[in-house]
This record gives C-alpha cells, structure tokens and sequence, in this order.
C-alpha cells in the first residue's frame, strides 16, 4: 500500500522519472518492415534501419540475417532462408513472416520488426503418381469425359504455384479439359479396341512462374473390349488331308481354326460338326469343341481308297455360326513299310542327342529314306507342330532346330518323323514312324524373380532383439546351380537389419523407436549361383507402428504467468506448451489443473489457461497451482506435471482512503505563536493498489484561480501542513483548506478529498464544526491527460536543457532540505512544549475508514 515517504526519496524518484523521459524513445510508433525473396545468396542486402533508428545496432538472433551493428544493413547469412519450409502450414494467399528483434540506440532500445519472405519459382509440381492408369469401353460415346483425379501439386505461392495442364505426345482420339479445379480427358473419335487397344501420352503440369518448371506423369488409356465380332475362318477356304488306310485310334488328321478380333469370354469360339455330316464321318472322327483338332476315333483297316467331308461350324456368342469344310481321302494300307536311317550330328548320349538353349538354328542329324523300290514319291515329313525343320538335299534330309530351344520352356523333345510315299500300282501311303529324343541343356540366362517387387509389414516398435519379420521369395526358372538363389541387403542397409542368405528370412538385431524414424526402406538382392550370376531386387518397406512409452513433456517444469487484475473471466492467462513425441491416441494429450482452489480451468482444444472468474489483486496477488497432462495410450496411459505461477498485476481500481483526518468535520485550533515552519498537523492516506497506481500526492485546491492568501502550505508528498509564514493578526479565525489526494495510476489517476479545518485563536480549547463546509469550485479536480501524440520526442537540445534544469533542481532540492533539516532541529529543542500543544488529538490507528 501507498503512503507519504521522506523527501529525500521523493526527490530520488522525481529524478529517476526525469531521467526516464529523457532516454526513453517512443519506437513502437515507427513502422518498420523488410521484404526479401527467398534463397537469396549470403551476403544480399536486405534492408537498413539507419533511417529509422540510431546507431548502435544488435541483432538478438541471427539465423538467416546478420546486422552490422554501425551501418544498421541487414544482410543474409550462410543459411538461405526456404520460404517453404519456414512456413510450411500458410496458405498460398497468406504472406511468410518471420519477426526479428533487435537493441537499437544509445539507450538500447528493443525494437521488433517483420521481414515478409517473398516467393521465388523454386519448386516444381509433383504427380503423386508417376504413371496415371483409365479404362475405357470400346462402344463409349463421343464427347463423354473421363475424370482426372490425379492432379499435380506444387509447393510455390501465387503465380509460381498456378498450374496448367497439356497433354503431350500422341493423344489419338482424346482432348484434356481443364476448368478450374475440374480436369477430364474427353473421348472426341469413336474407338476400336480392335484397332487400337492402348494409348500411351503425357501429362504435362507446368507453373506459371517466369521461368516456368513442370512434371510429366504417364496417362494410359486402356480401351476393353465388347462383343462387336464374330468368328470366322481364314482365307485359306477348305481344307483337304489324305489318311492312310491304316491309321491308328486318336490319329490327329485334322486341326480347323476360326479366329474371333474380340478378346477375353468374347473371343470364345465352340466348335462343332454339321448335322448333315454323313453315319459313317461321325462314327470314324471326333472333332474337340475347344481346339478345333479332328481325331479318329477308332484304328482305321482300310484297303480300298474313300472320301469323306466333314462340315466344321465355329459359334460364338450372339453370333451366327462360321463353317468351313475338311475332306479326308482314306487310302489303303500299304504293303511294305520304308525304313528310316539316322545319322547324327550333335553331341549325343545313349541315342539322345543333347542341345545348349538359345542356339541359333543348327543341324542335328542326318536323315535317309530306305525301302521297296516300288513306292515312288517317297517323302520324310515331321509330325505334329515342333522346333524342328526337315530339308531335302541331295536325296537326304537335314534334321534342324528352327529357332533357339528354351529350357525353361520345355526341357525335353520328342520328334516324331514320319515317312511318307506310293507305290508303282497306284497312290498308296506307307507311314513309318521313328522318334528322336533332343534334351535341352540350361544356360544361365533368368535372374531370380521375387514373388512380388514390394513388401510391405508394420512392426511395433520396441520389438524384442532378433525378432523375425518377413521372409522374402524369389525364384529362378534356370536349374541346378544357375537356379541356385542367396540373398543380400544394400550395402547400404542400416545395420540392425539382416536377411539369412539361403532362406530370405529378415529379422532385426534391435528395438525399433518410432519416435527416431517411424519408416524404412530396405534393398534386398536375389542372385544366383550362375556364371556369371544374375540379380535381381525388391524393395522392403517397414512401418513402425507407435506404442506408448513418452510420456507428455512440458516446454518447462515452472510456467510463470502475468495477467491485469480486470480481465474478463475466461480470459485466456497464458499458453501451456505441451507435447508428446508418440502419436495417434497415444500422443493425445488431456491437461487438467490439480492441487489448487484458484479460479484456472485448462482449454484443452486452445492449450491455454484460463481464469473462470474476474480477478482482484487486493484480494490475492498471486496463485499457485500444478499441471497434470495425461496421454489416451493404451493399456496404461502416462502422465507428467508441471508447475504453475500466476501472479496478478495491479490496475489502478482503488482510489485513495483518506484515514487522517478522519472527519471533515473534524477541528483543530492553531496557536497564533506557532512558529513559521512548523507542522500544524498531517494528512494520511492509503491506496490499497501498487507500484505507481499506490503512489499518493497531496494539493490545496482552491474555488478559483486566484492567488490564496493562506498562511498554511501542503507538502504535495508527505502530506504535511506546514504554517508559511508567522501568523498575523489578520489571520485569526477558521482556515477550511480544501485538500485533493491524487494516486499515480495511468491515464487517469483517481482521487478523494477531505476538508482540513484550522481554527486560528489565542483560546486552546477544541473547536467543533457542526457542518462540513461546501466545495464552491469546479468538479474536475484532477488535471486532464496531455493530449500530445505519444510518438512527439522532445529534440534532443530540449532534453539536454530539461537534463540539466533536474540537475539544477535535485541540487536546490538537497540544499532546501538540509536547510530544512537544521531548522526543524533548531525548533524541537527550543519550543518542544509549544509543538506538543500543537500536535493533532486524532492518533494514527491502525486502520481508518471515513464515511464522509
């Protein structure tokens, strides 16, 4: 609480607050701000705030600018400043602001100022999707558009960040329109799968910065099929075969083949015979529904020459059905079978000739006709449909591959030569068969294939060490050692990750800590034991799923907080900074207020304190409470806490309590001998604020502003009334000073009045008032605040002139007190008696209230 002090610190404080307006600088009303594009190489001038402030200067911190601390220039630092990623959560219309604060003056005074981060084209758009896949019916209309969801995104502001789209390459029948955020692909020709099943072009997204950057995704546009062909046979019209007449059962004699444009279910083709085909075609052939391959179906002992047709049907669905014709000529069985004589060429084991894969075509054998001279147009020829090609030279035939054999393929041939000829009595057909077996060696030509590119798993963290987590697969379709597969991570890897080489099987050594990298990705080889070996890799993606093991931290273990005393209740008291480095349930953190009876709730949503109720300092200054954050984890949730200190600022709400006199009725009598200088008696006052809102002062006032023949003087601090000068004979009678107390509280102090009543006569006895006397002046008795801007500095001339009257002043103002001083102990000892009849009946209690 405020009450009079002794005039020395009076005069110290009255110093101390002239020196005070004399340095201090009203910086707040000068508005400075920088802008700067982005990246700027070190060492660009990005401003100055010489023509602004005084030297010197000193940049508080300096991450990205450096301030030359006589010049006042701003430059930038090694560390360019990414505008993206310094303010990665703004909007592109929102500009990037970063706050510097810097001592700028003589004085060293804190200023703060923005620099506004412009945008430079630096970043270019991005497909989340390098390739963009539509699927699209071959009947669909002209003018239908298909939707493009796949849009690019560019980090950029304004027109860096404004896309445009074009297609690029060979769109065929296809427009883009873009309107807006709306962009399809519109269909502007009729298409034909049959024609033209894929369309492959570019996406082009590029920005409209002055150097303009764009991407490209793949867009393929897959047309699917609808029925819209029938089956059909060949040009090649009927067909016609000649079958020996003593052909075996299941004796393939004929193969028919319709084709049908369209693919999938509506390319299926079913075979079938004419109903008009004749008892006996039926009951020697059957015909497969699926492949077209007609067969006997029983052993053919003919010896006399026939002729059948067959009429083959090919039906498709909701067509009509193709056909075509197959005549077979039966001819009889010959009398004498021709031999077949092999030599071979190729390397051979045990009557197996035995071929590497992947030779050019190359000669095996040699092969030769023996038998009766009586056939003539004798003929060696290949059954069924094989790699192998027969070539007539010089009366014998030459036994070749007609392309590269493949293990992986087939590993094994079986090729079935048949010969063929007449005899000199008629056509007749001698079949004689000779199989030849042809083993195709392996070469290392496939690397191992796994089972899928990608893996992906999730694993908690905190895993045991050596935990298994995934066993990868590749094959490898060569065999024996080039089909031999081991397996290898990246060199690269981190090192807690291993894959066992023989059986792919990947475990980790250590605790994973989500908190540390919540992902990996790992390389992982599959090679084979070949020469030379082949490889292959597949990517492994780990994702490591969040346990709760941090508990929430507090920014600091001692929050302190300073709110004015006249907040509204809710008003928020300060922001409690709070986090927890787990995520999903188990980083959501829940504050609540224990162990206290203040008026402070948490706001969870805001992460601010908050007080319910308004606040009085006079009441309680200051409230002390503790913090208790919790996480939702699972099973257990973890808690911290932390401390709170809230201290409530004075604002000037109490206006001074006059506690002497207690009455302004209240009388004293004043002996005409009293000596000028000596203290009549004193006004006391409290003011139940602090800081300056508590500093009282004391003034007469009078009803109008002339000058006041009163032989009494107030001193402005101590409340003291003084008698001015030696009492006349003109100055007896009653003295009503009207006295105003005046607290220091900003803009607009607050103030009381009291009447002190002197009653000026020879007589010592007290005086009474049966009124207190009536105020004549004007109600406004406190001075009006100056109306001056605040931001009007005094030149410095002025302040040096006003610097050194303080001085003059301070200096008069010791000699008058130590004047004073001697004066007051001259008095005490010479007239103690007179001082005690003077002094005031009224004690200092206490406490005192007035009523009045």
């Amino acid at each position: 609480m405020g009450h009079g002090t002794p005039d020395n610190m009076n005069w110290a404080r009255l110093l101390q607050n002239l020196l005070l307006l004399v340095h201090l600088r009203p910086i707040g009303c000068r508005s400075v701000q920088f802008a700067l594009p982005e990246e700027r190489e070190p060492g660009t001038l990005a401003g100055s705030l010489r023509e602004n402030f005084p030297a010197p200067y000193q940049l508080l911190t300096q991450d990205f600018l450096w301030l030359d601390g006589s010049t006042g220039n701003l430059y930038t630092t090694e560390r360019k400043m990414d505008r993206e990623a310094l303010c990665p959560e703004e909007t592109k219309a929102e500009e990037c602001i970063i706050l510097l604060t810097a001592v700028v003056g003589p004085s060293g005074d804190l200023i703060q100022f923005p620099v506004i981060i412009g945008d430079i084209n630096d970043n270019a758009p991005h497909f989340e999707n390098s390739e963009i896949h539509l699927r699209v019916s071959e009947d669909v209309t002209v003018g239908t558009s298909l939707l493009l969801d796949d849009q690019a995104t560019d980090r950029d502001a304004g027109r860096n960040g404004e896309l445009r789209y074009h297609l690029q390459g060979d769109e065929g029948p296809f427009d883009l329109k873009v309107s807006g955020h709306f962009m399809a692909l519109t269909v502007n020709a009729a298409l034909d799968r049959e024609a033209q099943d894929r369309y492959q072009m570019l996406l082009v997204a590029a920005d409209c910065g002055a150097a303009p950057l764009s991407a490209t995704a793949a867009l393929i546009v897959t047309v699917t099929d609808v029925d819209d062909n029938c089956p059909s046979f060949g040009s090649g019209g009927a067909l016609s075969v000649t079958l020996p007449g003593d052909s075996p059962k299941n004796t393939l004699v004929a193969q028919v083949r319709a084709t049908d444009p369209d693919s999938g279910p509506n390319a299926a083709i079913v075979y079938s015979l004419s109903p008009r085909v004749s008892e006996r075609a039926k009951e020697l052939f059957s015909l497969d529904s699926l492949t077209g391959s007609i067969r006997l179906t029983r052993d053919l002992q003919s010896d006399n020459s026939d002729e059948l047709v067959l009429k083959v049907l090919a039906s498709g669905l909701h067509c009509p059905p193709a056909d075509t014709q197959v005549t077979v000529s039966v001819l009889p069985k010959a009398t004498q079978e021709p031999t077949i004589k092999i030599g071979f060429i190729a390397e051979r084991q045990n009557q197996t000739m035995v071929l590497p894969e992947n030779q050019p075509p190359t000669v095996l054998a040699v092969l030769q006709l023996e038998g009766d001279s009586s056939f003539k147009g004798s003929s060696l020829a290949i059954e069924g449909e094989v790699p192998f090609t027969l070539s007539l030279q010089n009366g014998k035939y030459l036994l070749s591959t007609s392309k590269p054999l493949d293990y992986e393929i087939k590993r094994e041939h079986h090729i079935s030569v048949v010969a063929q000829g007449g005899s000199a009595e008629g056509p007749v057909i001698v079949l004689s068969r000779s199989a030849i077996r042809v083993l195709v060696v392996d070469v290392n030509d496939n690397a191992p294939r796994f089972s899928r590119p990608h893996y992906q798993l999730e694993v908690e963290e905190n895993n045991p060490p050596g935990a298994a987590l995934l066993q990868v697969r590749a094959s490898d379709a060569d065999g024996g050692a080039n089909g031999r597969v081991t397996y290898r991570l990246h060199e690269h890897a981190p090192p807690v990750f291993s894959v066992d080489p023989a059986s792919g099987q990947l475990s980790v050594s250590a605790s994973l800590d989500r908190e540390q990298q919540g992902a990996h990705t790992l390389t992982v080889f599959a090679r084979d034991s070949g020469s030379p070996p082949l490889e292959s890799e597949a990517t492994i993606s780990i994702l490591v799923l969040d346990q709760n093991d941090n508990a929430p931290v507090f920014l600091t273990p001692h929050f302190i907080f300073f709110i004015p005393e006249n907040v509204p209740p809710l008003a928020p008291v300060g922001k409690l900074g709070v986090a927890d480095l787990d995520e999903g349930g188990n980083g959501n953190i829940e504050l609540r207020v224990v162990n206290s009876s203040g008026p402070f709730v948490v706001d969870d949503t805001q992460g601010t304190l908050r007080a319910t109720t308004s606040l009085d300092r006079e009441t309680e200054d200051r409230y002390e409470l503790y913090l208790l954050a919790s996480d939702h984890g699972r099973p257990a949730a973890l808690t911290s806490s932390a401390r709170v200190t809230i201290f409530v600022e004075d604002i000037n709400d109490n206006q001074p309590k006059v506690i002497l006199p207690s009455s302004n009725c209240s009388c004293l009598t004043v002996s005409p001998a009293t000596t000028a200088g000596a203290t009549v008696t004193k006004i006391y006052a409290v003011d139940e604020d602090s800081g300056s809102n508590s500093e009282i002062t004391y003034a007469l006032a009078a009803p109008e502003p002339v000058p006041s023949s009163s032989p009494f003087q107030l001193d402005p601090r101590s409340g003291d009334i003084t008698l001015a000068q030696q009492l006349r004979q003109e100055d007896l009678g009653m003295h009503h000073l009207f006295v105003v107390v005046r607290d220091g509280g900003k803009p607009v102090p607050l103030y009381s009045t009291v009447w002190v009543n002197l009653l000026v006569n020879q007589s010592a006895e007290p005086c009474r008032l049966d009124k207190a006397p009536t105020w004549t002046g004007t109600r406004d008795l406190v001075h009006p605040p100056l109306k001056a801007p605040i931001c009007e500095v005094q030149s410095p001339r002025y302040a040096q002139a006003a610097l050194l009257a303080g001085l003059c002043m301070m200096l008069a103002a010791v000699f008058l007190l130590a004047v004073a001083a001697v004066l007051h102990l001259k008095q005490r000892r010479g007239k103690k008696q007179q001082i005690e009849e003077n002094q005031i009946a009224l004690r200092l209690q206490d406490k005192y209230y007035s009523d009045d």
